[in-house]
């Protein structure tokens, strides 16, 4: 049984990989808030799975916040690990190393031009990483797009509690295409990256992107509630005006195209995914049985 450090264990995507494959892993957990990195002790430790980190804020937070936690904090574990003998180091990442929406999908091989601070904290932690790489201390990156499940926070959560709330709402016939993956589809990449020692970046996703409208449509089925998705002229416009941001996540695009990372995992084979958008959906409703 692999020995596996994992940090973030109490976070969103932690608990549920702590949950979920404790009888497959011996998992042993570390937080930068709470524990003393002077005393940790990676000696028989054969991967780090590195999830903590100070996550994008709506409002902004300080640069050197972001670099302190995201890339200061990322190297100094990574050095002990690599030190320690550890064979892999496992790095979340984000798309927004890529930058913001796009009307054309990214892929792990367009040119990274992160706009904020958060992302350009990441991209700078993934090539210092990269660069500790050699045959005995493999790098994986994982980039992904929104993760959703149960206990989803931010504008997931905000958008189920609107649908919940509101019968009839002004998102009809949106055609934009924005990528999410299910945190149980997360954790599986994360199993096949460990399980067949891969380094790289990998850019994750679920089968399919969905519109805002699809979106909406699936989270009141799972809800079994009735929402009506209107038309309104002119409200597009508004809100690019009143909420340049909220009108970002809603009308415009944002997705991935993640063709090598299949094909490097699963071979081609995307049915291989646990879940597919539907299950995932009705699970961050309902749970998983």
């Amino acid at each position: 049984m692999k020995k596996i450090l994992l940090t973030g264990a109490n976070g969103f995507v932690g608990s549920y990989f702590k949950k979920k494959y404790a009888h497959k892993y011996n998992i042993e957990t570390f937080s930068f808030l709470q524990d003393d990195f002077e005393s940790l002790s990676l000696v028989g430790v054969d991967v780090v799975v590195h999830l903590s980190a100070l996550v994008h804020q709506m409002s902004g937070a300080d640069e050197e916040e972001y670099n302190r936690v995201n890339v200061e904090q990322t190297l100094n574990l990574a050095k002990r690990a690599e030190e320690s003998g550890v064979g892999q180091f496992i790095f979340m990442s984000s798309v927004k190393v890529y930058g913001e929406e796009s009307s054309k999908p990214y892929s792990e091989d367009t040119p990274c031009k992160p706009e904020d601070g958060y992302g350009k904290s990441k991209l700078k932690a993934e090539q210092e990483l990269l660069a500790l790489e050699d045959e005995g201390f493999k790098v994986a990156i994982v980039r992904t797009p929104i993760v959703y499940g149960e206990g989803v926070k931010a504008n997931i959560k905000n958008l189920v509690n609107l649908i919940r709330k509101v019968p009839i709402l002004p998102f009809g016939g949106i055609e934009n295409r924005r990528s999410m993956i299910y945190i149980g589809n997360l954790n599986f990449f994360i199993d096949t990256i460990i399980e067949k020692k891969e380094s790289g970046v990998f850019l994750v996703s679920d089968e399919r992107a969905l519109s805002t409208s699809e979106l909406i449509e699936l989270i009141s089925k799972a809800l079994d509630k009735r929402v009506y998705l209107i038309k309104v002229p002119f409200f597009e416009t508004l809100l690019s005006f009143v909420k340049p941001s909220f009108h970002k996540r809603l009308f415009e695009s944002l997705e991935v195209s993640n063709n090598k990372t299949i094909s490097k995992l699963l071979e081609n084979d995307k049915k291989s995914l646990p879940y597919s958008i539907e299950d995932g959906i009705k699970f961050m409703i309902r749970g998983e049985d």
